[in-house]
């Protein structure tokens, strides 16, 4: 990109309302909500954020930002592109308000080459990515017919923002590895992917970080089918017993890592941060995905409250209480299968768990009840071998609900938290029962460096 169309394009960014956007809304999971089901592109799918525990990396907070579930890795032949009239964007609040301290927008940049091939004497373009393989050299990106970039901008709660640098050119533009088609078009995809890697300055951040964006293969497990079909499996069976139905499917990633410093405040080493997506209109942009700890959307708020669950802000979560107070997935599952749901209510056990954090493990000193993920920086990262993947049910208190990581299993988790796993005997007396989706993860199936998530599914050869 040029750097006067780099000049305008931030402009455009900054002046249609980032400052606003931040800390107010203007209707995710897989496919969670009826309205985000027709925009696929800025339907969130997944977050998390841990501490980062790659080897040297402990000082660090790495946060993970899946968008456009479901992808088939064949699905050509113009794939996943990110797209240029939206904003993608994650959201710190380091002081418990339950506002955005900090904001970090992702604007995307596809570049058509408008490839052609002579046929007949003339020109004409052809209808594909890419004429060649590419990926391997500099000489072979004249094959590839699509180009992306993007920028990020960070914006305070204050409404200052500055575009973030890209320490390894100089400039503010970072690249976007094409998704991965095949072994024929890109032989070696892990290496072409990494290369896109790059390192980050941000404003006001005394280190540098880490930024990539880029598909990945799906990290999250659970049973999709059966669980929707009226939990179609046996929720007490064994926990690996049933298949990961998004084995076999990929994700957009956007990954970011930073120093804990630059997202903490001083003196509270516990954050919030949840993800969003926002689609234009002329030159306003309106909020259409929201995302935070997994499965809120899709098994807590009630269908005619989901489209305005994802258009909200953590700040208005009051209208939404009910939900976590009066949950209504516990009576499904004991009225499916005969168990007992809790007896307290409200259920301030899910309060905690969803909105305020757990005292003595992730919960500010002062916090306004808000659903985000929430981490606490001041305990130290495990190691994937040390890590348990039912996180802080296990002792583990590195990992879910105290923040998310990739081998956390956390259908699992909160299958177990809704049904009273934190109550006493008396309060749900079928709480202590191994709930699970029978889909299995760890932390071992991942890789132990960022950006943590499995180099994605190539659509060719098919297995």
């Amino acid at each position: 990109m040029k750097p006067s169309t780099l000049k305008r394009a931030t402009l455009a960014v900054a002046m249609a309302g980032l400052a606003g956007i931040a800390g107010a809304a203007l209707g995710s999971s897989h496919r969670e909500a009826p309205l985000i089901t027709q925009s696929p592109k800025v339907d969130g799918t997944d977050f998390y954020m841990f501490r980062s525990y790659e080897a040297g990396r402990a000082g660090y907070v790495t946060l993970l930002a899946n968008y456009q579930p479901l992808q088939a890795p064949y699905g050509g032949p113009n794939y996943f592109l990110m797209d240029p009239e939206a904003l993608y964007a994650i959201h710190i609040d380091n002081d418990g308000d339950a506002r955005a301290d900090v904001s970090y927008f992702f604007k995307f940049f596809n570049r058509y080459k408008n490839l052609a091939v002579p046929v007949n004497g003339i020109n004409v373009a052809v209808p594909l990515s890419n004429i060649g393989p590419f990926g391997a050299s500099a000489a072979q990106e004249a094959n590839r017919n699509v180009d992306e970039s993007y920028i990020m901008v960070a914006v305070t709660e204050d409404g200052r923002y500055s575009v973030s640098r890209n320490l390894g050119t100089g400039g503010a533009v970072f690249k976007k590895p094409f998704d991965n088609i095949g072994t024929k078009s890109i032989a070696d995809y892990a290496t072409y992917a990494n290369g896109h890697i790059s390192r980050i300055g941000v404003n006001r951040c005394a280190g540098e970080g880490r930024v990539f964006v880029g598909q990945r293969k799906d990290g999250f497990a659970v049973n999709l089918g059966e669980v929707f079909d009226l939990v179609n499996t046996n929720p007490v069976g064994p926990p690996d017993g049933e298949r990961n139905l998004l084995d076999d499917a990929n994700v957009t990633t956007i990954a970011l890592e930073l120093p804990i410093a630059c997202l903490t405040q001083s003196g509270n080493p516990i954050i919030g941060a949840w993800t969003t997506a926002y689609t234009r209109t002329g030159d306003h942009y309106r909020q259409v995905s929201r995302l935070s700890a997994p499965l809120v959307n899709e098994v807590v708020i009630g269908l005619p409250d989901k489209d305005r669950f994802n258009a909200s802000l953590p700040a208005n979560d009051a209208a939404f209480a009910k939900y976590v107070t009066n949950p209504t997935l516990p009576i499904l599952l004991q009225v499916l299968f005969g168990v007992q749901a809790p007896t307290l209510y409200p259920r301030t056990d899910l309060v905690a768990a969803f909105l305020t954090g757990l005292p003595g493990l992730n919960k500010p000193a002062t916090v306004k009840p808000a659903e985000m993920m929430r981490l606490n920086t001041s305990i130290a990262p495990r190691t994937a071998a040390a890590q348990q993947t039912l996180g802080a049910l296990a002792g583990d208190t590195a990992g879910f609900p105290n923040g998310r990581r990739p081998g956390d299993d956390v259908v699992d988790i909160e299958l177990r938290v809704a049904m009273g796993v934190l109550l006493t005997a008396a309060q749900a007396p079928s709480g202590q029962l191994p709930y699970t989706d029978g889909a299995a993860l760890k932390a071992s199936d991942f890789a132990s460096t960022f950006p943590y998530l499995n180099t994605p599914i190539p659509g060719s050869p098919s297995n």
